[in-house]
């Protein structure tokens, strides 16, 4: 048993050694690929089976419109919570409790962790590492940091990873010149950016980015100081 402890110990220790030099590693260069990336390609058939769009850019090169937006529309309290917003948990706990559809209560920070470190499938024990991660690039990455490796890794269209790529794919214009209104539609497909369209917007879409614009005027200027 004692072995078997000090195996486990061991393995612990290895274990936090290793994610924490990855996360710092993180906090300077850019995220090449994501675990979802790689499930996605092999998940498509081989017949019409094609490479994933991803483009990195700092932050600096894409639209404030399009950071705003996925604040305003994924999560509102980004800017001052520390990873994690209770509220919004207890409210998709409540939700998914009458049976309704599944709704999730994840912030920025979460979603950030899960599509660079983990896979997408819903268990306890990726949840539990989702927490960790999450914890981890609060501790050692800026708001601003967080915000630039979502941005740059989240999915936006089938195939289509990040910014730089959905901003040329939805409306062939680089990520710096979203307008508002754009930012706004593609912000709105997030949920399920495998089957909404940024453009042409069906009417669904159409009406969450009406009202994502309207937030990001609620919102006003975008300041990572605020902290």
């Amino acid at each position: 048993m004692k072995r078997l402890y000090r195996f486990l110990l061991k393995l612990c220790v290895y274990f936090v050694i290793i994610t924490v030099l990855l996360v710092v590693l993180f906090k300077w260069t850019p995220v090449p690929v994501t675990p979802l990336m790689v499930i996605r390609y092999f998940e498509e058939d081989k017949a019409t089976r094609t490479f994933w769009k991803h483009d990195w850019v700092s932050i600096d090169k894409i639209s404030k419109n399009l950071q705003l937006a996925v604040i305003c529309s994924e999560d509102q309290l980004f800017l001052t919570h520390n990873g994690f917003d209770i509220k919004a948990i207890e409210k998709a706990i409540e939700h998914n409790k009458r049976g309704k559809r599944m709704r999730g209560g994840s912030t920025i920070s979460q979603q950030t962790a899960k599509n660079v470190f983990l896979w997408p499938e819903r268990s306890w024990l990726r949840k539990g590492l989702e927490t960790y991660f999450t914890f981890l690039i609060e501790l050692l990455w800026s708001k601003k940091r967080i915000m630039e490796v979502y941005l740059n890794s989240i999915e936006m269209g089938n195939g289509v990873y990040g910014a730089e790529a959905a901003s040329q794919f939805w409306f062939k214009k680089s990520a710096s010149n979203l307008s508002p209104q754009q930012a706004a539609a593609i912000a709105a497909i997030l949920p399920s950016p495998k089957h909404y369209k940024a453009n042409p917007a069906s009417t669904y879409i159409q009406g969450r980015k009406k009202w994502i614009v309207n937030q990001m005027q609620f919102f006003g200027a975008l300041s990572y100081d605020k902290r």
